[in-house]
């Protein structure tokens, strides 16, 4: 019977789900498409079975792509990073922008280092990364171990550290580049929704990705946008939890961006922002499938290593245990 209760369950969000996938047309601030037909029999219960696999944890571990151990020298990287990225119990300055320089290495090109390696953290659009570039540069002289990993690690290792964050699947093993990519494409905090929009799906996200990936402001902090506004983009910002959701959609957040406020309230991501506002387990698992995402641009994945489990708590089984059974279906 309780099983039977899980698969209906799971039938219905399933169906609620495809009810809810847009079509991005020219015109996305105004029109959505529904489709035209709901899943197959096939696709239904083919989600179901990914949905009961991550109950059961199956598929969450830590082996590794080309199987290869994770080398040693990442989990002496971890504990560095641990002590810079967490202080009186909340995530500090340096998580924040370990956090940030995720997007800003892979979003303009690929996953390659350049924002390091081809000094891009002297660009205006990367205001506030210098003393977490130099940082990372010491540590990467000190190891040797890629650069592009690297950046991507301590990204994983952030918002681990961050209490309440999720674990994103990190390996190692991409090609640095020290050739710099093209300026311009990082988005600003007064972007338009619509826009938005329309730069993460050449990008290959969804809206669904976009409003998730958004949500890593709950731990974000602005400075140049609107210097003389408060930093902060919700009221608890050393620790990764969904207020910044809920706060940014009742205007009761300290300060709240431009281009964030444009989101909440744009139909295409307006179902899933409001969705992340009531189940921090809905959100962590959208994120975990975006960031995952991020951390492969431009990338092969042939030969990487897994190195998840050099990260603080080392096993996304844990988070999908610890979480309330019913934010684990996938949105």
């Amino acid at each position: 019977m309780y099983i039977s209760s899980i698969l209906i369950t799971a039938l219905a969000a399933t169906s609620t789900a495809q009810a809810s996938n847009f079509t991005i047309t020219e015109d996305l601030d105004s029109r959505v498409e529904l489709p035209k037909r709901f899943f197959g029999i096939d696709k239904i219960f083919g989600s179901i079975g990914g949905t009961i696999g991550g109950f059961l944890g199956v598929g969450a571990g830590n082996k590794a792509s080309s199987g290869e151990e994770c080398p040693a020298v990442w989990t002496q990287i971890s504990a560095q990073l641990t002590q810079q990225f967490l202080a009186d119990g909340q995530c500090t300055d340096a998580a924040r922008a370990a956090i940030r320089s995720s997007f800003h290495d892979c979003f303009n090109g690929a996953c390659d280092g350049s924002l390091i390696l081809a000094d891009e953290c002297s660009r205006g659009e990367n205001r506030g990364l210098q003393r977490l570039c130099d940082n990372l540069g010491t540590v990467q002289e000190n190891t040797g171990v890629g650069m592009a990993d690297l950046i991507q690690f301590a990204a994983a290792h952030a918002i681990k550290t961050c209490p309440g964050g999720p674990t994103i699947p990190v390996k190692v093993g991409r090609e640095d580049s020290d050739v710099a990519s093209p300026a311009g494409i990082l988005p600003s905090g007064h972007a338009q929704s619509g826009d938005l929009i329309k730069l993460f799906a050449s990008k290959g996200f969804s809206p669904v990705d976009l409003a998730a990936l958004l949500g890593a402001h709950t731990a974000a902090k602005q400075r140049s946008t609107a210097p003389d506004q408060p930093q902060e983009l919700d009221s608890t910002v050393g620790t990764w939890d969904n207020r910044f959701y809920s706060e940014t959609r009742s205007g009761k957040a300290p300060f709240t961006l431009p281009s964030d406020k444009s989101i909440a309230q744009n139909p295409i991501t307006m179902l899933p922002f409001n969705t992340f506002a009531l189940s921090k387990g809905a959100w962590d698992r959208a994120f975990v499938s975006a960031m995952t995402k991020m951390s492969m641009i431009g990338v092969d994945a042939d030969g990487l290593i897994d190195c998840t489990s050099a990260l603080p708590g080392g096993s996304r089984k844990r988070d999908i245990r610890n979480s309330n059974i019913f934010d684990r279906f996938k949105f």
